[in-house]
């Protein structure tokens, strides 16, 4: 366990969750978040009534509304902000990055209009020249903050910067692995967004388990298939930021992509299911993204582009589930 000082930019539901488990381990954190009122009220509440309620901040857990004052509070920063907010934060942020800084991420998703991963987005804006890192796998903000038994997995091609971000976070509730298959470990976290909808949708109108455990499981070989194309690792889809973290976006309603494709599912439009979570649900704009790039790399995604159907096309639930069931007969192990 590491004992360092670190900052966490973004102060939803997960970036709060991250700072709470980070400072319950003894590193001292400071929280930033884009809203300087809102930051006020953390501070003086000392929790996130909005996003996390119920938990309080440690007391080694400090609250800063200015971007230079909690960049300079450490040389390690870990964004949890929405994918469409990276690069602007980024942008923000870049003018204060010291020789030392160390950049990490807990987004998942892909970038609105290019689909590109973050690491991307970061090389656009910041070049190479700091050593990055990306935290992913299957974690629910509530339960990393009540310090439930959770896995997860840090990404990076600087494996020092990895096993520190891990002795970080690595605790008696929290297990932590490292990897350097940092497209694998983008690519998991940001297509299972797109398929929790679809086990929402088929939940939504009543299908049953096996429609369920069957679209996990074909879901799983989309992902597979176009991080083969990626140059992805099946390894690590096999594992915590791929099949782990599918399974539980898919079958759990703390997943505000499972809840969004339960409502629409049930016949509710997606502005009014959108309006009702009242957080950002990624797997609507990532599955724009997820279809250009399986035109980019030339990969057949059929639930995926059944979902992005849904979404974008108008297209009612049962009839996407109708396209899906009326595909052609072919082998289990092709498309």
């Amino acid at each position: 366990m590491s004992t360092e000082a670190i900052t966490v930019l973004g102060a939803g539901s997960w970036g709060t969750a991250l700072a709470i488990r980070l400072a319950t381990n003894h590193n001292p954190v400071c929280l930033w978040g884009h809203e300087p009122g809102f930051m006020q009220t953390l501070a003086t509440e000392r929790q996130n009534r909005q996003f996390l309620p119920d938990f309080e901040f440690p007391d080694n857990l400090s609250i800063e509304p200015e971007l230079a004052a909690a960049i300079g509070y450490s040389n390690d920063l870990l964004f949890v902000v929405p994918s469409h907010a990276f690069r602007e934060v980024l942008i923000r942020a870049k003018p204060f990055f010291g020789d030392k800084t160390r950049i990490a991420w807990a987004t998942k998703g892909l970038e609105t209009g290019s689909g590109k991963f973050m690491q991307e987005v970061l090389e656009d804006e910041a070049g190479d020249e700091y050593p990055a890192a990306v935290l992913s796998g299957p974690t629910f903000a509530r339960e990393v903050a009540a310090g439930l038994p959770t896995a997860l997995t840090v990404a990076s091609t600087n494996p020092p910067f990895a096993n520190a971000l891990a002795a970080r976070l690595h605790g008696d509730v929290m297990r932590v692995y490292t990897s350097d298959d940092v497209i694998g470990v983008q690519l998991g976290g940001s297509v299972k967004n797109v398929l929790a909808i679809a086990s929402g949708i088929t939940d939504g109108l009543n299908l049953g388990a096996n429609s369920r455990a069957a679209l996990i499981t074909r879901g799983l070989a989309e992902i597979i298939r176009l991080g083969d194309a990626m140059g992805a690792r099946r390894e690590t889809l096999m594992g915590l930021a791929g099949v782990g973290d599918l399974i539980l976006t898919c079958t759990d309603d703390q997943s505000r992509n499972r809840r969004l494709g339960l409502a629409l599912g049930q016949g509710q439009s997606l502005e009014l299911a959108l309006q009702e979570i009242g957080q950002v649900v990624e797997g609507v704009n990532t599955a724009r993204e997820v279809m250009q790039l399986a035109r980019q790399y030339r990969v057949e995604l059929p639930i995926a582009e059944q979902v992005y159907r849904v979404l974008h096309e108008n297209l009612p639930p049962a009839a996407a589930v109708h396209n899906l069931m009326a595909r052609e007969i072919r082998s289990e192990t092709g498309n």
